[in-house]
């Protein structure tokens, strides 16, 4: 049995199918084919999987995709805006502030959640609100920099 879902998926109306136990990653980037959210370890441990749901950071490997009736689901590809990059993803290339790249969507997404709510976070506040995403190959400080760097541009522009 298949559960029709209806929710707000990148700031645009979404429908898909899933079985009950499916979860909202899997249902994103299988049914979706939104495959810029990745999975790291499946335990919610990692941080690659990172989504915002009703504007929260969530680990979309512990979400069941039926949770998401009637909410709102912004994954890496809802963060830029058409072909104009937000400025963590520009500061995230401006700064070298990934490798691999299996981190840096659920970073860009946490990081971003936390600029919504602190547009003026210390280093200290960027290291705690990141402290739920894992880097295995570019360290943090360039991360942490890149964080820090956008919110300043995003500062000045509102300026």
């Amino acid at each position: 049995m298949k559960l029709h879902i209806d929710t707000t998926l990148n700031q645009e109306p979404a429908e898909f199918l899933c079985a009950p136990d499916e979860t909202l990653l899997s249902a994103l980037r299988n049914e979706l084919g939104l495959t810029g959210t990745k999975e790291g370890c499946g335990t919610g441990d990692c941080g690659a999987c990172s989504v915002l749901l009703d504007g929260r950071v969530v680990a979309s490997c512990l979400v069941l995709a039926a949770e998401v009736q009637g909410r709102a689901v912004t994954t890496i590809e809802g963060i830029a805006s058409g072909t104009t990059l937000h400025p963590l993803q520009t500061a995230f290339l401006k700064e070298a502030a990934l490798q691999c790249g299996v981190c840096t969507p659920g970073f860009i997404v946490a990081a971003k959640a936390l600029l919504d709510v602190n547009l003026d976070p210390t280093e200290e506040q960027v290291r705690y609100w990141l402290a739920g995403n894992l880097c295995r190959c570019t360290g943090y400080d360039k991360i942490v920099r890149a964080v820090l760097d956008a919110a300043a541009n995003m500062r000045s522009t509102r300026a």
